[in-house]
C-alpha cells in the first residue's frame, strides 16, 4: 500500500559560516523537527549561516518509489543521499518533495539536508531551516499523483455537484472511488475503472473525472464552518468483474471539503452564501513568537482562537505560503483565507532575496502552492505579490502578472478562488494596469483612493489588503492621548491608540470607519493580527509593534477596539478599560473606554464622570474617553444595552509592589504526543491581591518530569533576553512560558520563582496517546540555562517612579520655579540612578524650562509662557532607557522662549503645518506622497549674526531626486520669502536618515520662521543651522549690530560717509583660545588717513582698545594691520573719531 508517514524523529543538525562546503568535520547534535536554528541568539536573529541536517534510515528495498516531501525549509536548499546531490529547492515557504529511490541502497542510508541562510533575505524575521513537518512517501508504479484531486463544487438548483478530477499514474487496471462523508456518514458515492492504456508508460498522468451530486448539503462559513470528508481510494480492479475493485487498497487519500458559494460584487462587496458581509481580516506572519519559525500546529491553533475571539473572519498569510496546517485549521475554525505567494517578483527588496531565483522558480512554485491548498473551503483568494515594485516600474510588471495568472489557472481552472494582488502602488497607472488585469484589486494604505477608483473602474473589486499599521506596546501609555506620539525615548509605542506610522491609519477607529462607510469594498486585513519578530517600526528593536496581540500572545488594548467593532453585544457583551491605574498624583490622564454595547459609563472611586452613546452603525466616536487627575482607588466602566441594563463591567484598581505570583494555565492537561502545548500566563499580585499591571519582576521557570520548557516570552521588543533560557522580566505585568509535551504519559510539574517571593508550582497531567500519533515524532529539546541580556540575574528591577510636586504644577512670573521628588518603587530596587529633562507633549526636549537636578530631586525653572513635562527616566538595569514617568506644568506672564535653531530641532516640534503631515521615524515627520506639504517652526532665535546654512536629516523611499523648498516664514503669511528652491537626492538607506546641507539665499536674523514644502513623501528628521563663527567671517559693515553716531549711510551692505563719532559695533564675536593676530579691512579713505579705535570688551568686564590707521585710497582696497592677540568671546566695537571720513565694506579677523 503506498504510504505517508511523518519522517521528523532522528535528525541532527550542524552549523557553520557561509564558506564551508561540506559537512564534514561539524559537530552535530540532536534536533527536534520542525526546527529554526536562528531563534536560539536573540542577539544575531539574522545571522549569515549554513544548517546542516542528517538523518539515517534503513531501506529495505521494496518499494518501487521514494520519496522525501517537505512542507517548508527555509531557505535555498540542497538534498543529498548518500553523498549523492538529489536536488534543490530554492524558496522557502513552499511544500516539495524530491524522488530519492534510485539512491537508496538496502540497509542504512544516509539524507543530509544543506540550507543556506543570507542575509538579508526577508523584511521580517524569517527564520531558518526545516521549520515544517517532513514525510517519507513510499509508493507503487500505480498511485495517485501528490495533490492530484481537484474539487470543485458548485450550486445546481437545489442540489450541488461536487466535480472531482483525480491525476493518476497506472501500471495496471484500476478502480478509483470517492466517498463523501458527514460527520462519519456516507453522504454519496461514486467509482470507475481507470485503465493505463495501450502502449501506456510509467510518466504518463491519466486524468479521471467524477461526479457527486449532494442534496441540501450543510454550507460551510464562517459562523457555522461545516466540514465533510472526501475519501479517495486507488484498488486493483477485479479481473473480468466488470469494473469492479478486486485486492487490497492501493492508496487512500482523505481531505476535508466543504459547500459554499463566494461573490464578489463590485458595488455590493462580499457574499458568502448569499449573506453580505465585511471582511474583518487580519495579516499574518509565519513566526510563533519563542517558538520562532518551527512549526506548531497547537500554538497556531491557539492564535487562530484568539483571532476568531476579537471577531476576525479572514487571513491574509502574508506574504507568502503558509503551512499546510493553517488551511486545515482555518476550515476547521470558520476562517477565509486570502493565501498569499510573493513579497518580491524580479525586482529585489533585500540583497539576496528571492527575486534572485524568481524567473527559473516562480512557476514551479506557485503550481505547488495552488495544488497543495485548491481544495480548501476557507479559501477566499489567490494573491500573486505584495507591493511588488515591478508592477510600478514598467510594462514587465503587467506581463509577470500575466504569467503568474495563467500559472495559477493551470492548477485552478475553474477559480475555486479568483486571482488577487496587494499594492502600494495604486496611485499610480502601471500598477493599476495590472490591478486591471486581476480584476480584484487589494489596496495597501489607499483607502484615499477608494472612491475614485470605483468610479473609474467600475468592474473592479476593491478590498483593503493591508489596512491599520497602528503601532502599540502592550501596557505602555504615552499621554496626552490627543498628541500622535511614534517614538519616544524608552523605544515603545503607546497602548493609548496615538503611536500613527507615516503611511498608516491614524487610529485603530479611524481604520474601523473608512471600511464601515464604503459599501462595496469586500473588507480589510489589518497589518497585523499578531506581533511578528522583525520589523520594529519606527525603531531598531527585535520585534514589530503593529499587532494586536503581542509576541506572547496577550492581548493588547487595540485588540478590544477591533472586538467592540466585529462582534454582537447580544451574542457576546464586553466592555474594555484602560489604561491600568498607577500613576503620578495629580498627573492628567487619558481614560478610554470601548465596548459592543450602545452606551458605556466611567467611574471614578464610585462618582460617574460620564457616559457616552455610541453609535457602531453611523457613529464617529467608537470610544469613550475622558481626562482624569489621578488618585489611588479604583476606575470601572460599565456597559448598558438599549434598555438601560448593565451588559458588561470592567475594572482597574490601584495597586502596590509585587508581592506574590499568579500562575494561569490555558488548561490543565495535554496530550503526550510530542507536540502538544499549555501555555502558562505568569503575573504578579500585590498584597492585597490585586493585580500589579506594570510589574517587571525577574521570575525564574523550572518545568520538570513528562513536559519540557520550550519558551518564554513577555511580548517586549526590546527585552533581548532569550526566547530559549530559563529565566525572564515580566512585561507590563506578564509573561509567558510555554510547557510542551514529551513522548510519556505522566506528571508535569512547573516551579517559577521570583526574588523575595514564595515561589508556585503546577503540576499537569500528560495524558497518553495513540502509538501511530508518535510515529515521526521527536521530542527532546527544551529550554536551558543561557546567558541573560537585560539586567542581571539577582536584581530587582524598578517598577515605578513617582513624581511628586508639592508646590503645585503652574508657574508664573511670581513662582517661576519648582522642585520635583521622584520616589521609587520598589524602595529596594537594584536600579536606584534617575535621568531628569524637560520635554514638550510629544516627548521631545523642551526648552521652556530649565532642569537643576541633584539623585531624585529636580529643580524646574521655567523660561517661557506654555506647558511642559518633567520627565524622570531610569534605564532599570540596561544600557537604555525602559520606564519613563511624567508630570505635567504651565507658566504664564513670563513671556516667550525661542527656539534655538544652532542645536537639533526635533521635526516633531513642528508649529505649523497644510496638507497631510505624519509621525516619521524617530520623532521626526513624514510628508504625504501625493499633494503639497508644508511643515514650519516658528519663533527660532538666530541672534544677531544669524546664518544661511542648514543640514536637515532627511529619508527618501527612493534614490530619486525630491525638490525641497525652504521659506522665511509661512507660504502665504505676509513678509514670508523663498530662500531656497533645493533638492535632496542621495542613495536611500532604509529608514536610516541622511543630512543634507544648504545654503540659503540670505541669513536669517534674529526671531523668525521657516518653513519646508515638499510635493513627495520623504521623512523629516529635524534640522540645524550653522552657528557661523563672525570672527573669522567675512562681515559686512551693514551687518553690524549697532550702528551710531553724527554722520552715515547705508548703501547695500556698506557703511559711506562716515564722519565724527561713528561706532559699528557686533557682539559676542568668538576669536577661541586660538585668537585672532590680524584685521583685514575692505574700506575707501579720501582723506590722507583715517584713525580707527578697535575696541575689545571680554565677558569679564575688561577693555581693551587698539589702534589702525587707513592710509588714503583712490577706491576700495583692502588692507591687512596686525594686532595685539585676542581670545576668547568679546564685543568689538569700530570707533571713528572726530575728522573721519570713511567708506566701509566689509572686515575679518584672521589667525
Amino acid at each position: 500500500m503506498n504510504k505517508k508517514r511523518r519522517f521528523n524523529d532522528g535528525w541532527e543538525f550542524a552549523k557553520s559560516g557561509l564558506e564551508t562546503a561540506s559537512p564534514g568535520e561539524l559537530s552535530f547534535k540532536p534536533v527536534d523537527i520542525p526546527h529554526d536554528w536562528l531563534i536560539y541568539n536573540t542577539l544575531d536573529l539574522y545571522e549569515n549561516s549554513i544548517g546542516w541536517y542528517r538523518k539515517t534510515f534503513t531501506y529495505t528495498g521494496s518499494d518501487e518509489q521514494v520519496l522525501l516531501a517537505f512542507d517548508g525549509v527555509y531557505m535555498d536548499s540542497t538534498l543529498y543521499v548518500n553523498g549523492q546531490q538529489i536536488g534543490e529547492w530554492k524558496y522557502g515557504y513552499s511544500s516539495f518533495e524530491h524522488e530519492i529511490t534510485e539512491a537508496l541502497a538496502a540497509g542504512e542510508n544516509e539524507i543530509v539536508l544543506k540550507v543556506v541562510f543570507r542575509s538579508p533575505n526577508s523584511r521580517w524575521y524569517s527564520g531558518a531551516g526545516i521549520y515544517r513537518n517532513v514525510w517519507l512517501k513510499t509508493r507503487g508504479r500505480s498511485h495517485i499523483v501528490t495533490n492530484g484531486i481537484y474539487v470543485s463544487a458548485a450550486r445546481d438548483g437545489d442540489e450541488w455537484q461536487a466535480d472531482i478530477e483525480t491525476e493518476l499514474k497506472l501500471d495496471r487496471d484500476a478502480v478509483l472511488t470517492h466517498t463523501l462523508l458527514y460527520k462519519g456518514e456516507i453522504i454519496q458515492s461514486s467509482a470507475e475503472q481507470v485503465s493505463p492504456g495501450a502502449g501506456h508508460n510509467d510518466s504518463a498522468v491519466i486524468l479521471n473525472l467524477q461526479k457527486l451530486t449532494v442534496p441540501d448539503p450543510q454550507l460551510w462559513s464562517t459562523e457555522a464552518p461545516h466540514l465533510y470528508t472526501l475519501v479517495t481510494e486507488l484498488r486493483p480492479a477485479a479481473a473480468g468483474a466488470g469494473g469492479s475493485a478486486g485486492g487490497p487498497v492501493i492508496e487512500t487519500v482523505a481531505q476535508s471539503v466543504g459547500f459554499r458559494e463566494i461573490r464578489l460584487d463590485p458595488n455590493a462587496g462580499f457574499f458568502l452564501n448569499g449573506k453580505h458581509m465585511k471582511l474583518n481580516g487580519v495579516c499574518e506572519h509565519h513566526d510563533l513568537g519563542a517558538l520562532g519559525a518551527a512549526f506548531n500546529k497547537e500554538a497556531l491553533r491557539r492564535r487562530l482562537r484568539i483571532l476568531r475571539e476579537m471577531g476576525v473572519n479572514a487571513i491574509r498569510t502574508a506574504h507568502n505560503m503558509p503551512a499546510p496546517e493553517l488551511m486545515d485549521l482555518a476550515d476547521e475554525m470558520g476562517l477565509l483565507v486570502v493565501s498569499e505567494a510573493f513579497d518580491m517578483w524580479e525586482r529585489p527588496k533585500t540583497a539576496y532575496d528571492y527575486a534572485r531565483f524568481f524567473k527559473d522558480w516562480a512557476a514551479v512554485d506557485v503550481k505547488s502552492w495552488v495544488r497543495r491548498d485548491r481544495n480548501h473551503p476557507s479559501l477566499l483568494l489567490w494573491s500573486i505579490g505584495n507591493e511588488i515594485y515591478d508592477t510600478h516600474a514598467d510594462e514587465r510588471g503587467q506581463e509577470i502578472t500575466r504569467l503568474l495568472m495563467a500559472e495559477v489557472r493551470k492548477s485552478d481552472p475553474k477559480q475555486n478562488a479568483r486571482v488577487t494582488i496587494g499594492s502600494n502602488y495604486m496611485p499610480w497607472k502601471n500598477a493599476r494596469k495590472c490591478a486591471d488585469l486581476v480584476k480584484v484589486a487589494g489596496y495597501n494604505y489607499a483607502e484615499k483612493y477608494y472612491r475614485q477608483h470605483h468610479a473609474e473602474h467600475p468592474d473592479w473589486i476593491i478590498y483593503g489588503s493591508e489596512t491599520a499599521s497602528v503601532v502599540q506596546s502592550r501596557g505602555v501609555y504615552h499621554f496626552p492621548f490627543e498628541q500622535s506620539i511614534l517614538a519616544d525615548d524608552d523605544e515603545q509605542c503607546s497602548a493609548l491608540g496615538n503611536s500613527s506610522t507615516s503611511w498608516g491609519a491614524k487610529s485603530a477607529e479611524a481604520c474601523i470607519l473608512a471600511e464601515r462607510d464604503t459599501p462595496f469594498s469586500l473588507g480589510q486585513f489589518i497589518w497585523t493580527g499578531f506581533d511578528y519578530i522583525g520589523e520594529p517600526t519606527p525603531y531598531h528593536t527585535k520585534n514589530a509593534y503593529f499587532g494586536q496581540i503581542d509576541t506572547a500572545t496577550f492581548p493588547k488594548d487595540s485588540y478590544y477596539i477591533y472586538q467592540a467593532e466585529w462582534t454582537n453585544y447580544k451574542e457576546r457583551p464586553m466592555v474594555h478599560l484602560f489604561p491600568y491605574w498607577d500613576f503620578n498624583p495629580g498627573q492628567m490622564i487619558d481614560v478610554r473606554v470601548c465596548s459592543n454595547a450602545p452606551r458605556v459609563e466611567l467611574f471614578c472611586n464610585g462618582v460617574t464622570v460620564g457616559s457616552r452613546e455610541i453609535d457602531h452603525k453611523h457613529g464617529q466616536e467608537l470610544a469613550g474617553w475622558w481626562k482624569i487627575p489621578y488618585r489611588e482607588g479604583e476606575i470601572k466602566a460599565i456597559a448598558y444595552d438599549e434598555h438601560g441594563r448593565v451588559i458588561a463591567a470592567d475594572v482597574r484598581t490601584s495597586f502596590k509592589d509585587a508581592r506574590q505570583i499568579k500562575l494561569k494555565p490555558d488548561k490543565e492537561s495535554l496530550i503526550a504526543n510530542g507536540t502538544d502545548l499549555i501555555f502558562v500566563e505568569i503575573t504578579m499580585e500585590d498584597e492585597d491581591g490585586r493585580p500589579v499591571e506594570n510589574a517587571n519582576n525577574r521570575v525564574f521557570v523550572e518545568v520538570t518530569g513528562a513536559g519540557r520548557l520550550v519558551g518564554l516570552d513577555n511580548g517586549d521588543s526590546t527585552d533581548y533576553d532569550p526566547y530559549k533560557g530559563l529565566s525572564r522580566r515580566l512585561f507590563s505585568g506578564k509573561l509567558m512560558a510555554i510547557v510542551a509535551a514529551g513522548t510519556e504519559p505522566g506528571t508535569i510539574r512547573m516551579k517559577v520563582s521570583s526574588i523575595g517571593m514564595d515561589s508556585r508550582t503546577l503540576e499537569f497531567a500528560a495524558l497518553p496517546c495513540a502509538e501511530e500519533e508518535l510515529r515521526g515524532i521527536s521530542a527532546q529539546q527544551s529550554n536551558r540555562e543561557l546567558p541573560i541580556v537585560m539586567g542581571n540575574p539577582d536584581e530587582i528591577p524598578l517598577r515605578k517612579i513617582e513624581l511628586l510636586s508639592r508646590s503645585g504644577q503652574h508657574l508664573d512670573d511670581t513662582k517661576s520655579m519648582v522642585e520635583v521628588e521622584a520616589k521609587l518603587y520598589p524602595h529596594n530596587t537594584t536600579y536606584t540612578e534617575v535621568e531628569w529633562s524637560v520635554v514638550n507633549d510629544a516627548g521631545i526636549p523642551y526648552n521652556l524650562a530649565q532642569m537643576e537636578d541633584n539623585g531624585h530631586m529636580a529643580r524646574i525653572t521655567a523660561l517661557g509662557d506654555g506647558n511642559f513635562r518633567v520627565r524622570c527616566t531610569s534605564k532599570n538595569g540596561s544600557d537604555k532607557i525602559k520606564l519613563i514617568s511624567e508630570l505635567e506644568f504651565t507658566a504664564s506672564g513670563l513671556g516667550m522662549a525661542g527656539k534655538d535653531p544652532y542645536g537639533f530641532i526635533s521635526a516633531g516640534l513642528y508649529d505649523y503645518s497644510q496638507g497631510e503631515l505624519g509621525n516619521g521615524n524617530e520623532r521626526g515627520v513624514a510628508t504625504s506622497r501625493d499633494g503639497e506639504t508644508r511643515v514650519g517652526f516658528r519663533n527660532l532665535d538666530f541672534g544677531s549674526h544669524g546664518s544661511n546654512e542648514i543640514t536637515i536629516p532627511i529619508f527618501a523611499l527612493t534614490s530619486e531626486p525630491y525638490p525641497l523648498q525652504i521659506w522665511e516664514g509661512m507660504p502665504g503669511e505676509a513678509g514670508s520669502e523663498l530662500l531656497a528652491d533645493a533638492v535632496y537626492q542621495k542613495e536611500t538607506k532604509w529608514n536610516v536618515y541622511q543630512e543634507e546641507t544648504f545654503r540659503l539665499n540670505k541669513r536669517l536674523r534674529g526671531i523668525t520662521s521657516i518653513c519646508f514644502v515638499l510635493r513627495q513623501k520623504v521623512h523629516i528628521k529635524g534640522f540645524y543651522f550653522t552657528r557661523q563663527n563672525r570672527a573669522f567671517a567675512q562681515n559686512a559693515a551693514a551687518d553690524c549690530d549697532h550702528i551710531y553716531g553724527d554722520s552715515f549711510k547705508i548703501v547695500d551692505s556698506r557703511v559711506e560717509g562716515i564722519g565724527n563719532n561713528v561706532s559699528l559695533e557686533i557682539k559676542e564675536m568668538d576669536f577661541t583660545a586660538e585668537g585672532a593676530a590680524k584685521l583685514a579691512v575692505y574700506g575707501h579713505s579720501p582723506i590722507d588717513k583715517n584713525t580707527l579705535h578697535v575696541r575689545f570688551s571680554g565677558q569679564d568686564g575688561e577693555s581693551r582698545q587698539q589702534l589702525i590707521e587707513f592710509a588714503h585710497t583712490d577706491g576700495y582696497e583692502v588692507k591687512e594691520f596686525p594686532l595685539d592677540k585676542v581670545t576668547g568671546v568679546q564685543n568689538v566695537t569700530f570707533i571713528f573719531l572726530p575728522g573721519s571720513r570713511f567708506d566701509f565694506g566689509w572686515f575679518r579677523f584672521e589667525r
